[in-house]
């Protein structure tokens, strides 16, 4: 796609729409860090047969938009996904939800701008202290202290936002949004599956009640809605709309799950923001 034809591919859908979609797939995001820190958090079930649930259940629910057999297409968004689900499941475990929000999206979108910079697209001055402002926000949140984030724990929610940009990057080219989900949650569930040997012991009926609804509705369906509007929007465009699902995440924390937002988590995450707000300001 050129730059001169963007205008006109994001005008095919009403701004209306595009906001209403948005919104959707946000409050979608978010659910899915409610959801895990619900069900992870209490030990209502472990990682690896949260993993297998979610991605067996979106591949479920997701089937008649399949849309044909998958393909090699598909391979490389099915392998982003499934590295997204496994490190977002294995970090839950410690991480509270506003938290491992702030983490992923922190690094969804230090990918984002990374791919757009290996693609031509330049940053300003301020791009770059936005990154550098970002990662120290990430640092502060993981830094020893009275707060204290478990560096592993950070560490592999750092790796699923890095998958996740990936898997946003490959879902934004594919014209084909439901299909191209559907095969991606197909091709996915079978590569998490060894991680059930990890589980100590059989996860209980509302763990796996909260794997299957986050699989199915915030998960398949989110994403499914969430490529319906990406193409409308710009790269930066993209990643800066997912800034509200840390916010989403916190608040539901607090209330849904009665999760503290101590200093550590406010200062770090106005320094993650403050960062990626930055990044958004670049050259044409």
């Amino acid at each position: 796609m050129t730059e001169g034809q963007k205008p006109a591919s994001r005008q095919a859908q009403p701004i209306a729409a595009t906001i209403v979609l948005a919104a959707t797939a946000i409050c979608a995001f978010a659910g899915n860090s409610l959801f895990a820190r619900a069900a992870l958090g209490d030990g209502a079930i472990e990682p690896g047969a949260y993993s297998a649930i979610r991605l067996a259940s979106g591949a479920l629910i997701l089937l008649p938009l399949l849309g044909g057999r998958p393909g090699r297409a598909d391979v490389r968004g099915a392998l982003a996904l499934a590295l997204y689900v496994a490190g977002f499941s294995l970090a839950y475990v410690s991480l509270d939800a506003g938290t491992g929000a702030l983490i992923l999206f922190a690094c969804v979108q230090a990918t984002i701008i990374v791919f757009g910079y290996l693609r031509g697209e330049a940053l300003k001055i301020s791009g770059w202290i936005g990154l550098a402002l970002a990662m120290a926000g990430l640092v502060f949140l993981i830094a020893p202290g009275e707060e204290y984030t478990a560096p592993g724990a950070a560490a592999l929610m750092a790796i699923a936002g890095v998958a996740w940009g990936a898997y946003t990057i490959i879902g934004r080219a594919s014209g084909d949004a439901a299909g191209r989900t559907a095969r991606s949650f197909l091709l996915a569930t079978p590569l998490v599956m060894p991680m059930l040997l990890l589980d100590a012991q059989p996860p209980s009926g509302y763990g796996v009640l909260l794997a299957a609804a986050s699989g199915a509705l915030t998960s398949g369906l989110g994403y499914v809605v969430w490529y319906r509007v990406a193409p409308h929007l710009g790269l930066a465009t993209v990643a800066s709309v997912q800034l509200a699902t840390p916010v989403v995440a916190a608040l539901g924390g607090v209330v849904l799950l009665s999760e503290p937002i101590g200093w550590r988590l406010a200062v770090g995450g106005a320094l993650i923001l403050a960062g990626i707000i930055l990044t958004l300001v670049k050259t044409r």
